[in-house]
């Protein structure tokens, strides 16, 4: 039986202990800093970033939406978001997550919070993927995710390019 090592609860933890915590890069995390407002870590007299304990279930929920349940980074925001405003992050998702009406969107979701691909995207796929009779359902659910997380990951690109302006020669 392998033991797992117990980690001390204490106030703050500097970035290469959350991140040896949480199985994540200090990089990861910094650029996480940037993307997500609700992540706001404090610093120290020396400059250091020290995080809390609220702070790291943040972080740990923002992982399990990107790395487990396959969000983008805009989805994942917008699901933190709601998450946030609607309770303590903790507190519903446990009960959610094991009940049947977790898997379906509820009808008092708000639309821009519903689970993965919004009904919209995937009419706006192009035709060619859009037209395939010989599919199952499931195999062209599929493709419709896939290609609504392409253009998800288009636009964010295009979307950094703007920010970084045009290229400039020497």
């Amino acid at each position: 039986m392998v033991a797992k090592a117990r980690v001390q609860k204490r106030l703050y933890y500097k970035i290469g202990e959350a991140c040896k915590a949480l199985g994540i890069q200090p990089y990861v995390l910094r650029y996480w800093e940037t993307e997500f407002p609700a992540l706001t870590p404090s610093k120290s007299r020396s400059g250091q970033r020290v995080y809390s304990e609220k702070e790291l279930e943040i972080i740990r929920r923002i992982k399990e939406l990107l790395y487990d349940e396959g969000y983008t980074i805009a989805g994942a925001k917008k699901k933190l978001e709601f998450e946030l405003t609607s309770g303590p992050l903790g507190e519903d998702r446990d009960e959610d997550e094991t009940s049947p009406e977790a898997k379906a969107p509820s009808a008092a979701a708000p639309a821009a919070v519903v689970e993965k691909p919004a009904p919209a995207r995937r009419q706006s796929a192009p035709p060619a993927v859009a037209e395939v009779p010989a599919l199952d359902t499931g195999s062209s659910e599929r493709i419709q995710t896939l290609v609504s997380g392409i253009e998800d990951a288009l636009r964010e690109a295009r979307e950094i390019q703007a920010l970084l302006g045009p290229k400039r020669s020497p």
